[in-house]
């Protein structure tokens, strides 16, 4: 028997008629052996490489074999764009052979949510954060709701493990199965990543595994670096090049994308925006641009990024340079989807910083390179938040379920640092212990427990944005820090269009906004990005032997890349070159910012003046030398302490030793000898 003759009869039927297959891909035909045998599988395949189908269509296939109940199957995904892009799709698989779908997440009304409790559907879509929601919910019947799950789909696995959402979420479903029969098959889709296998061993830790797809990269693609200056002179470029097509242009910054929508609208270029601060009904717009335009430019950050069907696209162009070839690779996988046509991606680099990253990036993907999906280390904090949803979930417990279940959570954490951090929360109140019992204490009530615990949902930190609305409709979400100053009149910049401040209502968190002809300032905090070794060394392989055939200069960057040379004057045999500046030596490691960190650390520790940055250090020769030869790092003040621990949500519920090993991890190359 054929892997398609496999599917149930009336799949087989439908994808042949009605669908009008011929045939399915390869990564689709061997996903169905290894999902109908109930293993765990991540599949993987190029952006545009049919994922979806290659899980969905086996997991309807045993839906009907076997006769499941809803709501038997969770699809994951790390974005809402990605949520609503996919239900119409998988709506239309489902109902070919009489199943349903619904999409659950925070957009979502909260009748319409009423309407999926009481009609269970066979496959939700959600997130991490909202599947945690209901976990915590007095309104959701938690047994009869998850009671019938059989498997779980996680898109775009790769980008849920390289951050602390990857924790959460695979915390989630392991807490999840103490409302099933049998623990759920799991089902990762990814991109090309380094270490599959490793990355699957961490999505399913227990029982039988299968990686099925590729993980090669190539580098068949037309890409182009070219040096523009500044953000004014790129959309110069983009309003004279490509007319007539369909182009997605990623910036890495709210701000940017703001600015540069702006720009292009005032030269006549039809724009649409998307990115996070944006209310639903105008990211709706740019996400309906993909199917329905064809002149246009869609202007987005990195929430465009993921898995979205752009239909028909024909350029890519990057503002500056994303950090790592993983988002390269997503970004320019939007394009070349049209028989004969060729992946494309135009870099338009603003400044001399980002051409160096667009030089380190596209030489490592000429290297048929990527990098592993990794989750971030010692993810003490989440740990942390997990133990107070369960109480919340629970009400009551015993201390010893408690540290099971995070045992069973986190399996990667020693069983008696989970224990003497479930003492710390005891002790600060965050628990209340008493009688081998554990709920929840006063401590957390009070800084958690605004709107439903809201604030817990989330692995990760969000600024108190504030509400901007014209009128009846909501445009999107302001950062507090654009409003500060002493001018009458404040212009801001949202959805790419210029607005004036009519009015602040801080208790209510709403500003009423009124349009403005032009101009305006866009402003979100956010943290400053790390570069791996990996790029940085590829940065200096590009500067030493040149570019790679692959990628093309345009005439400003090859003027660029000479001076930069020149510059730096690298050499084959040095490992580091400095120049002195200011009686100081800059040293240019190429190490990356992690190595770096713990130079300027090794280097600062006699009290010297220290600054780094991915690619350098810089110090006196004295403190450089004995950093450079592996001196020894020191602890960290109290005050820096505090400054790391800002970044990491959940930090003041961590013991202060485990919340070090969390910071010296992600951090530094090296610890303490204390530590």
């Amino acid at each position: 028997m054929s892997e398609f003759e496999q599917l149930h009869p009336s799949l087989q039927y439908h994808v042949v008629n009605t669908l009008g297959w011929s045939t399915l891909r390869p990564t689709q035909l061997a996903a169905i052996p290894a999902i109908h045998a109930g293993s765990h599988c991540l599949l993987l395949a190029p952006t545009a490489g049919g994922k979806t189908e290659a899980a969905a269509i086996p997991i309807l296939s045993r839906m009907l074999k076997e006769s499941w109940s809803a709501t038997s199957v969770l699809y994951i995904c790390p974005i809402k764009a990605l949520l609503n892009n996919l239900e119409h799709r998988l709506s239309h698989y489902a109902g070919l052979v009489g199943r349903t779908v619904e999409v659950w997440h925070g957009d979502i009304s909260q009748s319409r949510k009423s309407k999926a409790l009481k009609e269970a559907p066979d496959i939700l879509l959600t997130t991490p954060e909202s599947l945690e929601a209901m976990l915590i919910s007095i309104r959701v019947d938690r047994p009869r709701w998850f009671g019938n799950l059989r498997a779980v789909i996680v898109d775009e696995l790769h980008a849920f493990a390289a951050d602390d959402r990857g924790w959460h979420m695979r915390s989630v479903l392991q807490r999840l199965d103490q409302y099933l029969e049998r623990p759920l098959q799991r089902i990762g889709l990814s991109a090309t990543v380094s270490n599959p296998a490793e990355l699957l061993d961490w999505f399913a830790p227990v029982g039988e595994r299968c990686v099925v797809g590729s993980a090669s990269v190539s580098t068949d693609a037309d890409v182009t670096i070219d040096y523009v200056g500044n953000l004014e002179n790129a959309s110069t470029v983009i309003s004279r090049l490509h007319r007539g097509e369909k182009r997605l242009v990623f910036c890495d910054s709210r701000s940017s994308a703001e600015q540069l929508s702006s720009m292009l609208r005032s030269k006549q270029v039809r724009t649409f925006v998307s990115h996070a601060s944006l209310s639903a009904s105008e990211r709706r717009q740019a996400e309906a641009a993909f199917g329905e335009e064809k002149d246009c430019v869609i202007v987005a950050t990195s929430t465009l990024e993921l898995g979205i069907d752009v239909g028909d696209l024909d350029r890519v162009i990057q503002i500056d340079s994303p950090s790592t070839v993983s988002s390269f690779l997503q970004r320019m996988g939007r394009t070349g989807r049209r028989t004969g046509s060729r992946r494309n991606c135009l870099f338009l680099t603003t400044n001399r910083d980002a051409f160096l990253l667009a030089l380190g990036v596209t030489h490592r993907w000429s290297q048929a390179w990527v990098e592993a999906a990794r989750p971030p280390e010692e993810p003490w904090p989440i740990a942390a938040q997990q133990i107070i949803a369960a109480t919340l979930e629970r009400g009551e417990w015993p201390l010893n379920e408690a540290i099971a279940l995070l045992t069973r959570c986190f399996p990667e954490l020693p069983r008696d640092g989970l224990a003497s951090l479930i003492e710390y929360m005891i002790q600060q109140g965050y628990l209340d212990g008493a009688d081998g019992l554990v709920r929840l204490g006063l401590r957390t009530e009070h800084e958690f427990g605004r709107g439903h615990y809201r604030d817990l949902l989330a692995s990760f930190s969000g600024a108190q944005l504030l509400t901007g609305r014209h009128g009846s409709a909501e445009i999107g979400y302001i950062d507090p820090t654009v409003l500060t100053g002493e001018d009458r009149q404040r212009l801001l910049l949202l959805a790419g269009r210029s607005w004036l401040v009519k009015e602040i209502e801080w208790p209510k968190r709403t500003v009423w906004l009124e349009p403005a002809k032009e101009g305006g300032k866009a402003r979100w905090m956010g943290g400053a990005r790390s570069l791996s070794r990996s790029v940085c060394q590829g940065i200096r392989a590009a500067l030493f032997d040149g570019t790679s055939p692959a990628v093309h200069l345009s005439q400003r960057a090859r003027l660029e890349f000479s001076a930069l040379a020149e510059e730096l004057a690298i050499s084959a045999g040095a490992s580091f070159m400095s120049k002195v500046d200011g009686g100081q030596v800059r040293t240019w490691t190429f190490a990356g910012t992690k190595e770096n960190r713990t130079y300027a650390r090794t280097a600062a520790n006699g009290g010297a003046r220290v600054k780094f940055d991915a690619l350098s250090v810089q110090a006196s020769a004295a403190a450089l030398d004995t950093a450079l030869r592996g001196g020894t790092i020191s602890d960290l003040t109290i005050e820096e302490q505090k400054a790391f621990a800002e970044g990491i949500k959940f930090a003041s519920v961590v013991t202060p030793q485990l919340l070090c090993r969390t910071i010296f991890a992600r951090n530094f190359a090296q610890v303490p000898a204390s530590g």
